[in-house]
């Protein structure tokens, strides 16, 4: 039967040592002339005390075999029990199972979220990117006469193009900050060159919107990675532009901290708390109709994971100041 030879396999080395033992001691008895009968006696029951022994030892086995082999079907079917352990080994390979399993679970359920996030955030990023690839389409098909019409089409093409670019440049940035190998190169750069970068981008919105830009220069430099910070101050400034129908923008240090302050509609008391969560968009948010409730989430992991943090303090009608401390 398969379990007599997979008993004999397991335990083979044991048998033929309790063999060559038989064998030295019926050797031992012969070189000193003892009598046959007396051998033979002796080598009898060393063999029925080993038959004996293996018998019951392979009973043992086969039954254990077969347990575990019901174990692999309860796995199998959902229902997952271990068998009673017969010895404190065994007890060490159930936890060390059982730890395993937990850490598979573990595994599998940031996997389904992962998935899950990923899937909401595509399905709400493609129902973004329909409203200025229609208002793009209609656009477009109007057919306009004289130069000052035919600007103004051009200026509200480029902006909704402008819009479209930031929300693809928002899912590549969540995709690489999804990844779990991130591309962060810390070094020191000058706080100014970044902060200029992102002003540079966004002056067009500053003109359209007739905004006021506060910004004389910080002169400092920071350790952090410079496209990933670029990011971060382009997200600080793209709200502070969408929720400032008028007024000013001012970028200034305050303390040790990079200050993106704004006059306009800020932020109600009881969101303020929340306004970091992914998918989170509040009050204003909600009124906008086009918030997603990730910018800021990103601005924080990135911040996070660069070793910075950031701080909102804001009074709702009266603006908001997004602070990043290095």
């Amino acid at each position: 039967m398969w379990w007599i030879k997979a008993y004999i396999k397991r335990h083979r080395l044991g048998l033929a040592l309790y063999v060559i033992y038989v064998v030295i001691f019926t050797l031992v008895m012969y070189l000193y002339h003892l009598p046959m009968e007396a051998m033979g006696y002796a080598a009898g029951l060393c063999a029925s005390l080993g038959m004996t022994v293996c018998l019951v030892d392979s009973l043992r086995y086969r039954k254990k075999t077969k347990n575990l082999a019901w174990q692999m079907e309860a796995v199998k079917n959902g229902v997952e029990r271990f068998p009673q352990p017969a010895d404190e080994q065994e007890r060490i390979y159930q936890e060390l199972l059982e730890v395993s399993r937990h850490e598979r679970q573990e595994q599998v359920a940031n996997l389904l979220k992962e998935k899950k996030d990923v899937t909401d955030y595509f399905t709400l990023w493609t129902h973004q990117i329909k409203t200025p690839l229609a208002a793009m389409g209609l656009l477009l098909q109007q057919e306009v006469s004289g130069e000052e019409a035919h600007y103004n089409q051009k200026r509200q093409v480029k902006n909704e193009l402008f819009r479209i670019e930031q929300y693809v440049d928002m899912v590549l940035q969540y995709l690489r900050l999804m990844d779990s190998i991130n591309d962060f190169v810390l070094r020191e750069y000058d706080l100014d060159n970044i902060i200029r970068q992102a002003l540079r981008k966004y002056a067009p919105m500053f003109i359209r919107k007739n905004l006021t830009l506060s910004y004389e220069g910080v002169e400092m430099k920071v350790a952090t990675d410079e496209k990933w910070m670029v990011f971060v101050v382009e997200q600080l400034l793209s709200n502070a532009i969408k929720y400032t129908p008028s007024g000013e923008i001012r970028i200034y240090m305050e303390k040790g901290c990079l200050v993106v302050e704004d006059s306009g509609i800020g932020i109600l008391p009881e969101d303020l708390p929340r306004i970091f969560d992914k998918g989170y968009t509040g009050y204003n948010g909600r009124s906008d109709k086009k918030a997603s409730g990730i910018g800021l989430y990103l601005v924080k992991e990135i911040l996070s994971r660069l070793g910075h943090k950031i701080y909102a303090e804001s009074e709702s009608g009266k603006g908001t100041r997004m602070k990043v401390l290095f």
